[in-house]
């Protein structure tokens, strides 16, 4: 089940084509509900309506704001944190190109905005909600979503019950975009599939939900609306995932420093 499913809601690669940023300061570039690694939170992610899909609505409800990474001059022993700057051309001030592949690139950022840990917070996700949704669907998602983000749910993820991290811990939601599909397109519609593996957890010592990795797909259906691709639908299954490497699992202490050191990517193509 999908919130898109229950609502009924909601690169580059070619001249004119376009990408976009997440603004800055943003959490992570994944979102809660959406991934397939640890069954309790990530089950209850992709319930809730792939919540690793709402975060991109920040960066297009900001679209064109810099960059740059916030100065933390303070604390020099302190890793320094903050939204990893685009490379390439700068994207247009007007959003996504109206084409096939504007489509895939608005769905790729999309999928990064959901995931991202931006969306356990309620005033970030109703401004990535209004910035990426059919503003006919917003209500409905925003509602869906208030519910969906319980005490219950940011337990199962490792946060606080009000959602916010236990002190001496990193909270970590990112979605990473693998590759894009488009199986349906015309003038004012799409639907594009996006191959994502995300990461989601809790990172430090005794976490009692340390962090996982997980791969899935996640279906949009995109309409053209106000001269942007908007969000009608979407929904999320499993895999396809690769079969499992050798590498070690990092430690706590690896992991959190990892989390802290390498900001999450702002945009996805």
């Amino acid at each position: 089940m999908s919130l898109g499913d229950d609502h009924q809601s909601g690169g580059y690669g070619g001249t004119g084509q376009t990408r976009t940023r997440l603004p800055d300061g943003d959490g992570d570039g994944y979102g809660g509900p959406r991934r397939g690694g640890r069954s309790s939170s990530r089950s209850l992610v992709t319930v809730v309506g792939v919540v690793v899909l709402l975060i991109a609505a920040i960066a297009f409800a900001n679209r064109g704001g810099d960059d740059s990474a916030s100065p933390d001059d303070t604390a020099a022993d302190k890793p320094k944190t903050s939204a990893t700057a685009p490379s390439g051309t700068k994207p247009v001030q007007s959003g996504f190109a109206r084409d096939e592949q504007g489509a895939q690139s608005a769905a790729a950022n999309y999928a990064v905005a959901l995931g991202s840990a931006d969306m356990f917070e309620k005033a970030k996700r109703d401004s990535i909600l209004q910035a990426i949704i059919v503003p006919s669907r917003v209500p409905d998602f925003e509602a869906t979503l208030d519910k969906a983000y319980s005490p219950g749910f940011n337990k199962n993820v490792g946060l606080n019950e009000d959602g916010s991290t236990p002190k001496g811990y990193t909270f970590v939601s990112r979605t990473s975009p693998i590759g894009t599909k488009v199986t349906e397109n015309s003038a004012d519609n799409a639907t594009v599939e996006v191959w994502c593996s995300g990461l989601l957890g809790l990172a430090g010592q005794n976490s009692t939900a340390p962090v996982t990795n997980s791969w899935f797909t996640i279906t949009m259906k995109l309409e053209w609306v106000n001269g942007d691709w908007k969000i009608v639908t979407h929904s999320q299954k499993d895999g396809p995932a690769p079969i499992p490497g050798d590498d070690k699992a990092s430690s706590a202490d690896e992991m959190a420093k990892a989390v802290q050191e390498y900001g999450g990517f702002t945009y996805a193509r």
